[in-house]
């Protein structure tokens, strides 16, 4: 089973299509939850998801605007958009029937 932050980094990864590589999966996940996310973090998640088969990286060609570096670009494999669907699906079922604004009150 996935964790949350690897479901949504798959999730953004996703969303980004040939775009995806590091920095701009960070800035895609920081804008879509209003959470930072380290370049640590990010990178060891990403190769824990490579390790799983659930993404594929390779390294795209260096450009004069990153300084002549490469860019560690990142796709979601078959298999991790499986594991994504799954993780959605479980959340929907074990939060049917609970509105969390009617909950909040009961919550201490």
């Amino acid at each position: 089973m996935l964790g949350e932050f690897e479901y949504l980094l798959l999730s953004v990864t996703a969303r980004l299509g040939d775009e995806a590589y590091g920095a701009a999966i960070r800035a895609a996940f920081e804008q879509a939850t209003g959470r930072r996310c380290s370049v640590g973090a990010l990178y060891t998640t990403l190769d824990r998801l490579e390790a799983k088969g659930l993404v594929q990286t390779w390294m795209g060609e260096a450009t004069p605007q990153r300084g002549g570096r490469a860019k560690r670009m990142v796709r979601v494999t078959a298999r991790g958009a499986r594991q994504a669907a799954q993780f959605y699906r479980t959340v929907v079922r074990a939060s049917r029937g609970v509105s969390w604004e009617t909950t909040r009150s009961l919550v201490r």
